[in-house]
C-alpha cells in the first residue's frame, strides 16, 4: 500500500472527508517520514501495521454470580530494536485499529527517546466505573492469563494507561508471577514502589509534557510565569500537568473532564479543584456555569494542552484555536488536516509522540532498576527524565527547521529511523 492508496482511504486534502481513523492517519505520517528520509517502500510495508496482534476473550465471574465475557487486545508493533513495551487501557470504546495505532505511537516514542524497545499496546473493552474492586481484579488477572504466552520482561512489557493504575499493574504482575512460578517484577511497569515500581512513574507522562511546555515556551519567548494555560482533561495526565504548571507560576485558566469545562480568564484554583476531583478525574459536575469541551478549546490562552481523548482539534475548529503553543498530552488529539492548518497559522504544535514520551521513558527506567535490583531516588529519576526529554525536544526541533516540516513530521522522522536500521541489520528489509 503506497501513499496514494492511504490518502485515498483517508480522504486527504478533503475537509469533508477528514480522517478520524487513528490507524490511517498514523500510516500517512509514517509514510511521509520514511519518504523524507529516503527509505525504501519495504520499510513502510513493515511498519504500517503491528507485526503481531492478539485478540482475546476473557471470562469473568461477576459479583452477582454471573459470568461476563470481555474482549481484549495486545498489539506488538515492531520488535526489531528489542522487546515491545506499552500500556494497557480499560475503556468502553476500544477498537482494534485504535490499539494498532497506539502501539505504533509507542514505537515512535521509543525511537524519539532512544530506548531499546519497540511499541506495544493493550486494552480491554469495559467501563471500569461500573466494575467493583473484585471484578476489576478478576478482569486484570484474566487478561494476563490470556496474553501470557506473548508477553514477558524480554518479550513485551505492559504498563499503565487510561483507567489503569498501580493496583491493576500489581494484580497483573502477581498473576504473571504465579503462572511463571517465579517473581517477575520486570514483566510490567507502573507498579507500586513496594513491588519494584519506580519513583516518578505515576506522574512521568505529565512531567515529560511539562518539560516540553517549558522548552516550547522558551523557543517562542514566552515566560512560563504568568502564562495562561488551558488543560483539556483532568485525569492523571491533565491534573498533574495543571499542578506542575501552576507551581511554576503559570495561570491555569481552563480545565475540563467528561462532563464539561471550567474557564476563568483570571485563573482557577488548581489545588482546590484537585481536592474535589474523584478517582476518574471528574470535578466539573460540582459547579454551575460550565462550558463544553469544544468551547474550552477555542477560549483565549497562551498554551493549550489537550490531555483528554483523540480527535479533539479538527479541520472544523483549528481555525478558531487562539493559543500560541499546543502541547499534546493525549494520544492523537489533533488530526492531520488540523495540524496543517495550525502550522500554517504559525502555532507551535508539540506532538503526542514527543510530549508523551515521558511515561515510556520512566517505564524503561523501572525495567532497568528491576533488572539490576537497585533503585534510584526521585531526584535521579527526574534528572534522567529531564535530560532525555530536553535532548529529544531540541533534536526534533532542529530537524523540523532543517527539513522545513512541522514537529509532528520531524518526530516521526526520528522515531522510525532506529527501527528501520535495526530491521535492515536483521535482514528483514
Amino acid at each position: 500500500m503506497g501513499k496514494k492508496d492511504i490518502t485515498k482511504r483517508a480522504g486527504e486534502n478533503d475537509k469533508d472527508k477528514e480522517t478520524l481513523n487513528l490507524l490511517t492517519s498514523t500510516q500517512i505520517v509514517i509514510h511521509d517520514a520514511l519518504q523524507r528520509l529516503g527509505l525504501p517502500e519495504s520499510a513502510f510495508e513493515l511498519l504500517r501495521e503491528p507485526v503481531r496482534m492478539l485478540q482475546v476473550r476473557i471470562p469473568v465471574r461477576m459479583d452477582d454470580g454471573s459470568v461476563k465475557i470481555f474482549s481484549g487486545y495486545r498489539a506488538q508493533h515492531n520488535d526489531s530494536v528489542g522487546p515491545t513495551i506499552g500500556g494497557v487501557r480499560f475503556h468502553p470504546k476500544i477498537t482494534d485499529d485504535d490499539i494498532k495505532a497506539l502501539s505504533m505511537w509507542m514505537s515512535m516514542k521509543c525511537g524519539i527517546a532512544d530506548l531499546p524497545f519497540g511499541g506495544g499496546k493493550g486494552g480491554i473493552i469495559c467501563n471500569p466505573r461500573t466494575l467493583s474492586f473484585g471484578e476489576l481484579e478478576r478482569l486484570s488477572r484474566g487478561y494476563v492469563r490470556s496474553i501470557s504466552q506473548i508477553v514477558g520482561p524480554t518479550k513485551d512489557i505492559p504498563a499503565p494507561d487510561m483507567y489503569t493504575n498501580s493496583q491493576i499493574m500489581a494484580w497483573m504482575m502477581d498473576e504473571y508471577s504465579s503462572l511463571r512460578k517465579f517473581d517477575s517484577p520486570g514483566f510490567i511497569t507502573g507498579k507500586p514502589l513496594v513491588l519494584g515500581g519506580s519513583e516518578v512513574r505515576e506522574a512521568a507522562g505529565a512531567l515529560g509534557a511539562a518539560i516540553c511546555i517549558g522548552e516550547a515556551a522558551k523557543i517562542r519567548g514566552l515566560p512560563i510565569k504568568g502564562a495562561r494555560i488551558i488543560v483539556q482533561g483532568f485525569g492523571n495526565a491533565g491534573s498533574y500537568i495543571a499542578k506542575f504548571m501552576s507551581n511554576s507560576g503559570a495561570i491555569i485558566v481552563g480545565i475540563s473532564d467528561v462532563y464539561g469545562a471550567l474557564y476563568d480568564p483570571d485563573g482557577l484554583n488548581i489545588d482546590y479543584l484537585l481536592s474535589r476531583r474523584d478517582s476518574f478525574g471528574t470535578v466539573t459536575s460540582l459547579f454551575d456555569g460550565t462550558i463544553t469541551n469544544e468551547e474550552l478549546l477555542e477560549q483565549d490562552c497562551d498554551i493549550l494542552v489537550p490531555a483528554a481523548v483523540s480527535n479533539q482539534i479538527t479541520a472544523k475548529n483549528a481555525p478558531n484555536i487562539r493559543a500560541k503553543i499546543i502541547v499534546e498530552a493525549a494520544n492523537g488529539p489533533t488530526t492531520i488536516e488540523a495540524t496543517r492548518i495550525l502550522s500554517e497559522r504559525g502555532i507551535l504544535l508539540v506532538p503526542d509522540v514527543l510530549a508523551g514520551a515521558g511515561g515510556v521513558t520512566v517505564s524503561y527506567f523501572e525495567w532497568v532498576q528491576n533488572k539490576q535490583g537497585y533503585y534510584w531516588d526521585v531526584e535521579e529519576v527526574e534528572t534522567k527524565l529531564r535530560e532525555k526529554m530536553i535532548s529529544a525536544f531540541h533534536q526534533i526541533y532542529e530537524i523540523s527547521k532543517l527539513n522545513q516540516v512541522n514537529l509532528r513530521t520531524a518526530s516521526y522522522m526520528v522515531g522510525v529511523r532506529k527501527m528501520v536500521e535495526a530491521a535492515e541489520f536483521r535482514g528483514w528489509i
